[in-house]
C-alpha cells in the first residue's frame, strides 16, 4: 500500500480533476462514493491528536445578552463581558442582537437553495478568479493546501461599494441584500462595544473604518461518508478584524482553548462573533484571535455564514498597527506597522493552515 502510495499517487492530477468538475464536495456526494477521495483524508498525525482531545467539556464559550444595550448599567455589563470574552476566548455568541429570526432563517435557505438548485446555474458561477466579487468554488486554497476541505463556498465582497443585486445569484438574492443591511448595522454596534472594552472612545474603531467594507462567505457542508477522516474547515485563526458567523443547528463549530477543542453549540437566534487577527494587532495583543475549526459529519448540510470584518478598502495603502493610545512605556507595541495590502497578499498567496500573515509582524 505505501508504495502505491508513494509512487503511483498523483495529488496535482486528482485536485484538477475534482477542481474540474465544477461541482465540487456536494458533486461528490450526489455522485453516490463510499469512500472519500485522498485529498480530503487528514494526515495519520493529526488524526491521533484528535483521539488525545476527546475529552467530555463542561464549560462553554460566553454567550452575551444584548437586550437592554441603551440602558448604562446594563451596557457597562455588557462591555465588561465582551472584554473578559475577547480576551479570554476570542470568541462569543451573541443573543437579542436585534436581527429578526425570520431574516437569519431567509439566509440559511437561500444558501441552502443556491447549493441544491440545478447544477448547471451554479457552474457557471463557478471560479477561481481573485478579481472576481461573486463566485462559487470549492476550498479557496485548494493547490497551495495540504488537505482539501470538506465544504462547497459561495462567496460575496463587499469590500468598498454597496452589494450590486444584479450580481447576486437569483435565488439567494433577496434573502441576502436583507442580511447584509442587518451585519452592517450589527457591525457598527459591536465595534462601539469593542471599543469601549479597550478602554478607548465609542466611536475608535468604527472611525479608522474597521466596520466598513466586509464579505460574506457562506459554506454548505454536505454530509460526509467517512467524517472522521476529513475537516469541514481546518485548524486556522481568522486575518481579517472581526467575524460575524450565522450558522444553522448542525454545530461542528469548535474553538481551541487552553489547548482542547470545544464545541460552539449553535443557539436559536444567536450569531458566534470572533476576534480576527487584526483586532489582535489593533488591541496590541489585549484581544485575542484563536485558532478554530469545523468537523465534518455524516448528516448535513451544515450551512454557516461567516461575515468578515477586513476594513475599507481605502485603509489598503495606509499602514498598520497597535493603536496608539493602546502603548505606552510599560505596555511596548508588540507589532510593527505594515501596508494593509501587504498583509492581505500575504494571505492570499498561502493556505489556511500555514503561519498567519500577523506574525510575520510581531516584534
Amino acid at each position: 500500500m505505501a508504495t502505491e502510495t508513494s509512487v503511483n499517487y498523483d495529488r496535482t492530477k486528482e485536485l484538477k480533476q475534482f477542481d474540474d468538475t465544477k461541482t465540487g464536495v456536494k458533486g461528490l456526494v450526489d455522485a453516490g462514493i463510499l469512500n472519500i477521495p485522498k485529498i480530503f483524508v487528514r494526515p495519520a498525525e493529526d488524526l491521533a491528536a484528535d483521539e488525545l482531545n476527546s475529552s467530555q467539556k463542561t464549560i462553554e464559550v460566553p454567550i452575551i445578552d444584548l437586550s437592554n444595550i441603551g440602558e448604562s448599567i446594563r451596557r457597562k455589563e455588557i462591555i465588561n463581558e465582551v472584554k473578559i470574552a475577547s480576551g479570554e476566548w476570542g470568541f462569543f455568541q451573541v443573543i437579542n442582537h436585534g436581527i429578526p429570526l425570520s431574516v437569519l432563517d431567509e439566509m440559511i435557505e437561500g444558501i441552502r437553495s443556491f447549493n441544491e438548485q440545478h447544477l448547471e446555474l451554479k457552474k457557471e458561477m463557478y471560479s477561481r478568479d481573485s478579481a472576481k466579487k461573486v463566485k462559487f468554488n470549492s476550498n479557496f486554497d485548494l493547490y497551495t493546501s495540504k488537505t482539501a476541505d470538506w465544504r462547497d463556498t459561495l462567496q460575496l465582497t463587499f469590500l468598498d461599494s454597496e452589494p450590486d443585486p444584479s450580481q447576486m445569484p437569483p435565488v439567494c438574492r433577496k434573502s441576502t441584500m436583507e442580511y447584509f443591511k442587518h451585519m452592517k448595522r450589527l457591525g457598527e454596534a459591536l465595534f462601539e462595544l469593542l471599543s469601549e472594552a479597550l478602554g478607548l472612545q465609542p466611536d475608535h474603531l468604527n472611525s479608522i473604518g474597521c466596520s466598513k467594507g466586509c464579505s460574506i462567505v457562506t459554506h454548505y457542508y454536505p454530509p460526509c461518508p467517512q467524517p472522521k477522516l476529513t475537516l469541514g474547515v481546518r485548524k486556522h485563526a481568522d486575518p481579517g478584524i472581526l467575524t460575524v458567523l450565522l450558522q444553522n443547528h448542525m454545530g461542528g463549530l469548535q474553538v481551541l482553548h487552553d489547548g482542547q477543542w470545544f464545541d460552539v453549540h449553535p443557539t436559536r437566534g444567536g450569531l458566534v462573533i470572533n476576534v480576527g487577527d487584526l483586532l489582535q494587532v489593533l488591541s496590541n495583543d489585549k484581544f485575542n484571535s484563536v485558532k478554530h475549526r469545523a468537523t465534518a459529519n455524516h448528516v448535513g448540510p451544515r450551512i454557516s455564514v461567516p461575515c468578515f470584518f477586513s476594513g475599507h478598502a481605502s485603509l489598503h495603502d495606509k499602514s498598520f498597527g497597535p493603536i496608539k493610545e493602546l502603548i505606552s512605556e510599560a505596555n511596548p507595541p508588540r507589532y510593527k506597522e505594515f501596508l494593509l495590502k501587504e498583509y492581505i497578499a500575504k494571505f492570499l498567496s498561502s493556505s489556511l493552515d500555514n503561519k498567519p500573515p500577523k506574525d510575520y509582524y510581531k516584534m
